[in-house]
């Protein structure tokens, strides 16, 4: 069978996002986990949020081998987009005022945690507001967005502003507006979408960073390990005993 022109497209087009974040992020990338660090060694939280395909990455770091057991996912019921029906429901809450204010409200969130927030376009209020009302509550706020939204494009928030302009740390994913890769003649829309790859990639030398400053500091980093090797299930249980004031997926 022969080799896909286009698939081979893509992979040139993500490995070129990869490393434009890599060289030109790397930076805020390592503040990103020295924040994270400092929040671990303090007795800190640590939350992720995302609505819709910008959840993924943010599930990507709550709960999986190789992972921080203490970073826990911040929900907003519905916000998934494929968690209800239609889907486009999703997309309705990701414009609600008032939602995120609501869901921190109620989450074990304050001062003196990290939230991440992951939101491609930054321009919709949950992820506004989200960052908004975390930094009123004292939290540190880490923005993973695109910028050139923030750019090319208006705000769907009453402010007028975007996620990146409510963070203490912006690691911008350099995705382009429409987040679509590929374009050929004889297919009207652009496509093959590149945000979850390089988001996710983000997230993950986020995490890199952070274990590395917690083991500059002689600090062992609270990992998980996999279920699905010899003693993994033995570790993630001592870990999680040790840590169960700070883990909130399990309750």
């Amino acid at each position: 069978m022969s080799e896909s022109k286009l698939a081979g497209q893509f992979f040139d087009a993500a490995i070129g996002l990869l490393e434009r974040v890599r060289d030109e992020e790397s930076g805020n990338i390592a503040a990103a986990g020295t924040a994270i660090a400092d929040t671990v060694e303090a007795g800190g939280r640590l939350f992720a949020f995302g609505a819709g395909h910008s959840s993924l990455a943010a599930q990507d770091v709550v709960y999986r081998a190789g992972g921080l057991a203490l970073m826990n996912l911040l929900a907003v019921p519905g916000a998934l987009g494929v968690d209800v029906m239609p889907a486009t429901l999703g997309s309705a809450l990701e414009r609600v005022d008032g939602l995120a204010g609501a869901v921190l409200d109620s989450s074990p969130a304050k001062a003196g945690d990290v939230l991440v927030i992951i939101s491609l376009s930054g321009r919709n209020a949950l992820p506004v507001e989200m960052a908004m009302n975390a930094r009123a509550l004292g939290l540190k706020v880490i923005g993973v967005t695109s910028v050139a939204y923030a750019d090319g494009t208006r705000s769907r928030h009453s402010s007028g502003g975007f996620l990146r302009d409510h963070c203490d740390i912006v690691l911008d994913s350099k995705i382009a507006i429409g987040d679509a890769e590929l374009n050929v003649d004889g297919i009207e829309a652009p496509f093959a979408p590149a945000s979850t790859v390089v988001t996710s990639a983000v997230m993950q030398a986020m995490m890199a960073a952070a274990a590395e400053r917690l083991l500059e500091r002689g600090i062992e980093p609270p990992l998980l390990r996999s279920g699905n090797v010899d003693g993994g299930h033995e570790w993630n249980g001592r870990v999680m005993t040790q840590y169960s004031d700070r883990i909130f997926y399990r309750h």
